[in-house]
């Protein structure tokens, strides 16, 4: 089964905590703290799978987490770090937010791997924070968050040519004729329902990748017919072959045909419309009015567009084509055809001083990212830990933002499960 698009979550490993432990030696009294730092959370990266060619596995697994790195331990022994997760997909994957839609990285080269999500970081043990006036440190540092994200997975063939135009006419027997693809031929709507790749070799040993694409009609561009689905994969091509039947057999006009599909281009991606393009005016064996392939033809000649006629199935005007083909596309640049803004790059820095506070019943709730990093930085049992917390909640701004929404001497005030009274 072909798929070229799943939706996954992915994670990467928390932080392990750190340590809270004194050195028990034979005649030592009273040891000093000996709390090793907790390992680093497993990362999360995407690599191309050169022998992959569908997202059929993302169909039946959505959830994807990187090992968590493990505590620290006494004696200055540090956590074990989390194992990475390196997740296999196709060459030529997009990964997307699933969000914002942003474009986190394109996975276009056989060999590339990217590093999505980083683990969280180990937490340091208390042997860091003892001073020549703090000797006996209760409290370390717990483990940092991983992240987690939704992402989406974009499936688009690499290929340098495209094949376009309306469903039957006559694609999938040119490609057929060209190179070893065997597509499902019959002379019905959407024949081919997954895209074709193939090979065609040149005289001169050059060669060049041919994409099949299924069938585009109107309206493709708003997702009818699975246009959407079909769009995405002639992104990434350097050439367009503009199938039109010129045979009168369906009905249509050659001409409204090219509009037509062009508009459903242009309604996709400005960039895609303005694609190099031929005209291929195929079933020219089987023209019932020769007027329709000279409309066809004359409008070409206005637009300065390039045209052949062709007959997929007795081989007519085929070799001329190819022929052009390959010389165009020693012109055409290998360009990034698709486009990276603003590329998302995950850090665990993120949002980390954002807060929220907000009154519920009269009470004071203190939530957030700034939050939860700090609460796995206290011990609130421990009063230098304590006065460390006071000290953050100035230098964050919570305690400001708290007195400008008016917080009173003994108000009461939750930070996640932790409630306390304000005093100033």
């Amino acid at each position: 089964m072909f798929t070229d698009y799943a939706k996954i979550i992915i994670k990467s490993g928390n932080g392990g905590n750190g340590a809270i432990t004194f050195r028990r030696e034979k005649y030592v009294a009273a040891g000093g703290p000996d709390g090793g730092d907790g390992g680093r959370g497993g990362n999360i990266y995407f690599t191309v799978d050169p022998d992959s060619n569908t997202l059929i596995d993302f169909k039946y697994k959505r959830k994807f987490k990187a090992e968590d790195g493990k505590n620290g331990e006494g004696s200055n022994k540090y956590g074990k770090s989390g194992e990475d997760l390196y997740i296999k997909v196709p060459v030529g994957t997009i990964v997307k937010d699933a969000v914002t839609g942003k474009v986190i990285t394109d996975l276009s080269q056989i060999g590339q791997t990217e590093l999505i999500l980083p683990g969280g970081k180990g937490g340091k043990g208390n042997s860091h924070f003892a001073t020549s006036t703090r000797q006996a440190p209760h409290f370390a540092r717990d483990g940092e968050k991983g992240i987690e994200k939704e992402v989406i997975l974009e499936l688009k063939l690499l290929a340098d040519v495209g094949l376009l135009g309306y469903p039957n006419v006559g694609k999938s027997t040119f490609i057929s004729k060209v190179t070893s693809a065997k597509p499902k031929i019959a002379d019905y709507h959407f024949t081919t329902i997954v895209p074709n790749l193939g090979v065609v070799k040149g005289e001169y040993g050059d060669s060049f990748v041919i994409a099949d694409i299924p069938g585009i009609i109107e309206g493709a561009s708003q997702g009818i017919g699975l246009g959407l689905q079909f769009l995405r994969h002639i992104e990434r091509t350097r050439l367009l072959l503009h199938f039109i039947d010129v045979s009168g057999s369906e009905g249509r006009n050659p001409v409204q045909d090219y509009k037509t599909i062009n508009e459903e281009l242009k309604k996709y991606s400005e960039k895609l419309s303005e694609r190099k393009q031929i005209i291929v005016a195929n079933k020219i064996d089987a023209a019932q009015d020769e007027n329709l392939y000279n409309e066809l033809e004359n409008f070409a000649k206005k637009e300065n567009l390039e045209i052949y006629k062709i007959s997929a199935v007795t081989g007519q005007g085929i070799e001329e084509l190819i022929k052009r083909v390959s010389e165009l596309l020693k012109e055409l640049p290998k360009e990034e055809l698709v486009e990276i803004e603003d590329r998302v790059v995950y850090t665990l820095e993120n949002d980390a001083n954002d807060f929220n506070v907000e009154i519920i019943n009269g009470e004071y709730i203190v939530s957030g990212t700034a939050v939860e990093k700090l609460m796995g930085k206290v011990n609130i049992a421990d009063n230098e830990s304590m006065h460390y917390f006071q000290k953050m909640l100035v230098q964050l701004g919570i305690e400001k933002k708290l007195k400008q929404m008016g917080i009173k001497e003994n108000d009461t005030v939750k930070i996640l499960d932790w409630e306390f009274e304000w005093y100033n």
